[in-house]
């Protein structure tokens, strides 16, 4: 029997009892390869913790700076589409942004926040790094920048299958990051994997509490099977 009865219980769980290391941990030994996305992704302040269920967006391959821009007969293809879409505790994750441009900023998260989402995963740059901060919502990307889009961004697609860097995802999917990364936990094995992540995260505890009290890490690690 799971552990939790609704999202809003699994969610919880996630926040206080796990970080994003077993879970990746459980994962591979699953047979997962990518559990992780690319670990240039990170948090724009090193507290935030990110849980939601994915709503991917598609963009069209990233164009650098320097490069011609677009012109396309709708400025920025669907992005303002996708952001009116998200639902209350979605996590807007994109597959990628133009090289040395900002892929969002703190007006579309503004507008994401009040929508109910959990959060926001871009596989790029987003700029009003302060701003976001301020808005209290978990946001993860490459870094801040304050270069626009201009006319080198668009999206063709949302609530779709995608794929970041080399991690699946897919709708309705467990998104989990913390400083250390994020998960993509496919919806399916989520019990599986969860359920292992608490176990390992416990054993690990014990783990730690007798390296604490002084024994070595050559013994605990004959004791628990685990490090």
């Amino acid at each position: 029997m799971a552990l939790w009865q609704s999202d809003e219980e699994l969610f919880q769980l996630l926040r206080s009892q796990l970080s994003t290391c077993p879970v990746s941990d459980v994962m591979e030994q699953l047979g997962f390869l990518y559990p992780m996305l690319p670990h240039q992704i990170k948090p724009l302040r090193s507290d935030m913790v990110l849980v939601g269920r994915a709503m991917p967006v598609q963009d069209d391959p990233p164009i650098p700076h320097g490069a011609p821009k677009r012109f396309d007969s709708k400025p920025f293809g669907l992005l303002f589409d996708s952001i009116e879409d998200l639902r209350p505790g979605e996590v807007y994750i994109a597959t990628g942004a133009p090289v040395h441009a900002a892929r969002l900023g703190d007006m579309l998260i503004t507008r994401a926040k009040a929508l109910g989402a959990a959060g926001m995963v871009i596989n790029g740059n987003v700029r009003d790094a302060n701003g976001i901060v301020d808005l209290d919502i978990p946001v993860f990307s490459h870094g801040s920048y304050a270069y626009g889009l201009q006319g080198r961004h668009n999206v063709v697609d949302y609530r779709c299958s995608i794929v970041v860097g080399k991690t699946r995802v897919r709708p309705g999917d467990l998104i989990f990051g913390d400083n250390d990364g994020v998960c993509a936990i496919p919806r399916e094995a989520e019990e599986e994997i969860i359920t292992r992540a608490i176990e390992k995260n416990d054993l690990e505890q014990k783990v730690r509490r007798a390296i604490e009290n002084g024994e070595s890490v050559v013994d605990a690690f004959k004791k628990f099977s685990v490090m």
